[in-house]
């Protein structure tokens, strides 16, 4: 974790170690290997770092928080490099060491599935240009040609007499070498590692307790601090007695954190929430103070029916269409807030100084955490840097850093000691980036044979653009507003065509800050578009599945995944007495997914969700068991949204304050997942957040069908489920 300075040399020499950089130049050369100048500073992304005992060392940029990260970027250097997969590991590298190196790593963010997908190519040329340096020097030693050679398990053989030399005996070597500027890849049915379920390599150290998360940090003469922020957003501290709980146990400090928040610094988390409880704080909320729920909810009413809209996708004339048509069919559906809530609530380690300021914390972006604890630290961030360790949750709310920027206000005033900022349960609800709140008006002309002529999708909501980076808005528009409704493109195309379609977004923002949330306006684009689809199908008799067919002939990779769950549910078959079906597709994070759900209703309107079958179509599956735990675990995420997640306003301020306001799925609620990965090679998708978005369409289908009933508007425990 110490800063280290280095030159390139003295790195890759260091031990006898071979250290391979994986260089991302404009032209995708790769840099890597000895340099004639000692002091020669590389473009390096990331390397791999092999010890004389054969020990493989994978340095990381992208952070893992269980998704797994950490083992799909070891596959694809080990698929490459050929090595001993019993001595990988990893490290992460700091986002200073990245700056003193030119920014050597590139992008340390780790959000919107990007972590391997945008990692593969590069991290795979530095296993295969490590390999051929490592074969090289052993065939130099050898006085023979590296033709004669191949490696295997960390081992090279010359293949006409036999003789073997492990990466370990020839890695110093294979340091002074320079890198070959011809770096071929393996073809995917080469590969032996890429496309296999691997273990997980951090597993035991989860199970026996060895991982340390960032709230688990110890350092000598550590003391813990504890915030409190205004509980209105935008409002500030008016004024607090310190001196009601100056003499508690263990109470080193009271502070004011800027002009919003409070802290207590004491020898012990539970000492300093202790006192900060005790401590008498007057706050001024302001003019957000007077905001209701119910004028949030006014305001997006209001943007429903707006002259003014940004237009995501178009094509024909969908306004004209449908009134021309014989038959309209129009449905408004709502999402609320939602809370990340992540099992660790944010916390920091930081030890300022005049001159420094280091800082221990788990981050989903590495480079944005620098950034931010140099602002607060008044320090350039040459004299700063982010020591990362792993998350016990992230969700998208560790890609910003206001509880970076508290904790090292708060270790400024304590200079020299280190602090840990810890958070409390309940402060991490009232003060978290929400899920935004939307609502979709949608309506569809339907000729006399049930044809959709036209279809209007009206969003009346937050941009999360315009809170987190306003200056991606495009002309005042925001893009991301339309994941999965775009009409292509890699990220979140639509999966249906339409002869007329009008897809549009009135900004309504709130004063409550909208954030990314796994996977982010997919999970609301998805329940409008899905369930208005699956009323279409209903008002004009026809199948649900058979009417997203029609309108899929064109989308072929789509209708691929819907047509693998139809498949497996049985779709064309009856259903267990008592059971009823529903069934959603999306794209998005580079990927098609799929869903199909069974549940039940009873009569006194209880859910039972039984089974949902999920497809996935990354492309490329790097880990097919990953990705099916993967899938379960978004799926346990969307579902306690949809049962159980909403976030309200009173007063200007959240009202759910712990798990017992905002609950999460029990054991009892979890359905069985049965998880159909179908990759179909060519491209490079996401995992963590696609396929969250179609288990809550998916369900809400079904319950339709099992109820009659259309539910429009989430959570399901603020609806009556009983038959209609």
């Amino acid at each position: 974790m110490n800063h280290i300075r280095t030159s390139r040399r003295s790195l890759m020499q260091a031990a006898g170690a071979l250290v391979v950089g994986f260089h991302l130049a404009p032209r995708g050369t790769l840099a890597q290997g000895a340099s004639s100048s000692p002091d020669a500073t590389p473009e390096i992304n990331a390397w791999v770092v092999i010890h004389p005992d054969d020990r493989v060392v994978l340095r990381m940029a992208r952070t893992e928080m269980g998704q797994g990260t950490r083992t799909g970027l070891c596959q694809m250097i080990a698929e490459e490099l050929h090595c001993d997969w019993s001595k990988i590991s990893t490290e992460y590298v700091t986002p200073g060491q990245s700056l003193a190196r030119n920014r050597a790593w590139g992008n340390f963010l780790t959000a919107g599935s990007q972590g391997i997908r945008q990692s593969q190519d590069y991290v795979r040329r530095g296993g295969a240009a490590a390999r051929i340096m490592l074969v090289q020097a052993a065939a130099a030693r050898w006085g023979v040609e590296p033709a004669t050679c191949t490696a295997k398990d960390s081992v090279i053989t010359h293949t006409p007499t036999g003789r073997t030399l492990r990466y370990g005996e020839v890695a110093a070597e294979a340091a002074r070498l320079s890198p070959p500027t011809q770096v071929p890849l393996k073809e995917p049915g080469q590969w032996t590692l890429i496309g296999h379920s691997v273990p997980r390599l951090d597993t035991a150290d989860k199970t026996t307790g060895k991982l340390i998360y960032g709230s688990d940090l110890k350092m000598p003469g550590m003391l813990v601090a504890v915030p409190k922020r205004s509980p209105v957003f935008g409002g500030k501290v008016q004024s607090f007695d310190a001196a009601r709980v100056a003499g508690m146990p263990g109470v080193k400090h009271v502070l004011q954190v800027g002009d919003y928040g409070v802290a207590v610094v004491a020898d012990t988390f539970w000492q300093a929430k202790t006192a900060l409880d005790a401590l008498p704080i007057q706050w001024d909320g302001g003019a957000n103070a007077r905001i209701q729920q119910s004028d949030i909810e006014a305001r997006l009413d209001e943007g429903l029916n707006a002259t003014e809209a940004f237009v995501g996708n178009s094509n024909g004339d969908a306004r004209a269409a449908i009134a021309a048509a014989p038959r309209k069919i129009e449905a408004v559906y709502s999402y609320p807030f939602q809370n990340h809530a992540p099992m660790e609530p944010m916390n920091a380690t930081v030890v300022w100084t005049p001159t420094r300021c280091d800082v221990w914390c788990p981050t989903q972006n590495g480079e944005a955490a620098l950034v931010a604890t140099a602002q607060a630290a008044g320090l350039p961030q040459t004299q700063c840097d982010v020591h990362r360790v792993d998350l016990g949750g992230g969700f998208g709310r560790r890609t910003t850093h206001d509880w970076l920027i508290d904790a090292v206000l708060i270790a400024k005033q304590v200079p020299g000691v280190p602090i840990k900022t810890m958070w409390t349960r309940e402060e991490d609800m009232v003060q978290g980036r929400y899920h935004p709140v939307t609502k979709a008006k949608m309506t569809a002309g339907v000729d006399a044979n049930g044809e959709i002529t036209g279809l209007h999708m009206r969003i009346s909501g937050q941009s999360i653009l315009s809170f987190v980076f306003p200056n991606a808005l495009q002309n005042g528009r925001d893009p991301v507003q339309f994941q999965g409704l775009n009409a292509g493109g890699a990220e979140g195309a639509i999966g249906y065509s339409f002869p007329n379609l009008l897809i549009d977004h009135a900004m309504r923002n709130t004063h409550v800050p909208p954030h990314f949330w796994r996977g982010v306006n997919h999970n609301q684009n998805a329940i409008y578009l899905e369930c208005f689809l699956d009323e279409v199908a209903h008002a004009t008799s026809q199948d649900p599945l058979a009417l997203r067919r029609k309108l899929m002939a064109n989308h072929p990779k789509h209708l691929a995944v819907l047509n693998a769950v139809a498949e497996r549910i049985g779709w064309g078959s009856a259903p267990p007495a008592g059971v009823f079906r529903g069934i959603a597709q999306q794209m998005g994070f580079g990927s098609y997914v799929a869903a199909a759900a069974e549940v039940s209703v009873n009569a006194q309107g209880q859910l039972k969700i039984h089974r949902i079958v999920a497809a996935t179509d990354c492309g490329v599956a790097v880990n097919p068991k990953q990705i099916e735990m993967q899938v379960e675990g978004s799926f346990v995420y969307g579902l306690s949204a949809l049962l159980h997640g909403e976030c309200t306003v009173k007063d200007g301020a959240i009202e759910q304050t712990n798990f017992d306001t905002y609950p999460v799925l029990r054991m009892e609620e979890m359905p069985k997942v049965e998880t159909i990965v179908m990759p179909s090679g060519g491209f490079w998708g996401g995992v963590g957040e696609p396929t969250i978005m179609v288990a809550a369409p998916a369900v809400l289908n079904a319950i339709f069908a099992a109820t009659g009933k259309r539910i429009r508007s989430v959570p399901l425990k603020d609806q009556d489920l009983r038959r209609a």
